[in-house]
């Protein structure tokens, strides 16, 4: 049960970051961030995939991310960590992106790539000790 709500509280970040930055690329306005990249990143083109942008993408996946966490057993667990690993990949490929083509750093990303992490090692960790529901 701990775990499951570790994970949920981390995700529970994760939600506010990603919606935060679905509302900025929605509101058309520059969020606030003082590493100075975060507008450029914002509006470059790995700020969308196929025409969505990867702030609602993310904020979709800790919305999942949650309601798995209050789910019980192996299955959720699983799942719960496919998800995730497919966030921290995700999330490894757009921090290639800032340090390469991109050329700024988003302190927002950041803080998602570091929590995404945390909840995947959550997600592990729970895995590993869930019992069958």
């Amino acid at each position: 049960m701990t775990l499951r709500r570790a994970a949920a509280a981390a995700c529970v970040v994760g939600v506010a970051i990603a919606a935060y930055l679905t509302y900025v690329h929605y509101s058309h306005t520059a969020p606030v961030c003082t590493t100075g990249g975060c507008e450029t990143v914002q509006k470059s083109k790995y700020a969308e995939l196929a025409g969505i942008p990867v702030a609602l993408l993310g904020l979709v996946a800790y919305v999942v991310l949650l309601g798995l966490s209050l789910v019980r057993g192996v299955d959720a667990a699983l799942v719960g960590v496919f998800v995730a690993a497919v966030g921290v990949a995700f999330s490894a490929y757009l921090l290639w992106a800032q340090l390469g083509p991109i050329g700024a750093i988003c302190q927002w990303c950041i803080a998602n790539d570091v929590t995404i992490t945390v909840v995947a090692v959550l997600y592990v960790a729970r895995m590993l000790t869930e019992r069958p529901a």
